[in-house]
């Protein structure tokens, strides 16, 4: 799990795990971090986490958030950042780097480039019979079922019509600066969760908070003014 270390003046004040999706910073008692300095905006930044990925995203502070010294207004957080706010930083420690995979993408914004027909996957082919003689033991183990590949597709604007499956650990939706939303494809199926922007995204009409939200198949998502059908493909 990943953590924070709040340190002032080269003293480490404490240490902070990332144990939940979103984590605000600020000096009001009612962030999940609270930092009770002046320099400290009220509600000023937050930490969203998904999967083994960390987004750091500044809340219009008034003093702004600085990451290795450069001002940001929305960061994805590496192992070793530090985080500076006024004379608080907060070091960013990840529980392993992430490891090298085909399938993993971090962020990919919807383009039209992106999209295509819908077609259909290819059959899977049927296992070989058990050689005779081969006892129980010797099987293997069976391993946990995938979810079913999502997809989604366009409902309105020019690219309607078009799909995007879903097959990658982490897709990024939206629009960067405007709105931006992450469904992740885990062992229990596809989670939508806000990253950025003050107006969260709609499933089936209904506003998200800042919490994961499982996606059901012919879910209707609207994101940036786009609206788009989730749906669960085979």
């Amino acid at each position: 799990m990943a953590k924070l270390i709040l340190s002032m003046d080269g003293l480490v004040l404490k240490e902070i795990a990332l144990t939940k999706e979103r984590m605000t910073i600020g000096r009001r008692p009612t962030n999940d971090i609270q930092i009770d300095n002046l320099a400290i905006s009220g509600e000023h930044a937050a930490v969203v986490t998904i999967l083994n990925d960390s987004f750091l995203e500044d809340l219009n502070s008034t003093n702004g958030t600085l990451v290795n010294s450069q001002p940001i207004k929305k960061h994805f957080l590496k192992n070793g950042d530090v985080v500076e706010l006024g004379k608080y930083k907060l070091k960013y420690i990840a529980e392993q780097a992430q490891q090298a995979d085909p399938d993993y993408e971090k962020t990919m914004v919807l383009r039209s480039t992106m999209l295509k027909p819908q077609a259909p996957i290819p059959s899977t082919p049927p296992a070989s019979p058990q050689a005779a003689g081969d006892s129980a033991a010797q099987r293997p183990q069976a391993s946990p079922v995938p979810p079913a590949i999502g997809a989604i597709q366009i409902l309105n604007g020019a690219n309607a019509g078009r799909e995007l499956e879903l097959t990658k650990t982490l897709t990024t939706l939206g629009k960067p600066g405007v709105q931006v939303a992450v469904i992740a494809r885990r062992p229990q199926g596809y989670f939508i969760t806000h990253v950025e922007g003050a107006k969260f995204p709609a499933v089936n009409g209904q506003t998200l908070d800042s919490q994961a939200h499982p996606l059901k198949d012919h879910d209707v998502i609207e994101i940036a003014g786009i609206k788009m059908e989730f749906f669960l493909k085979g």
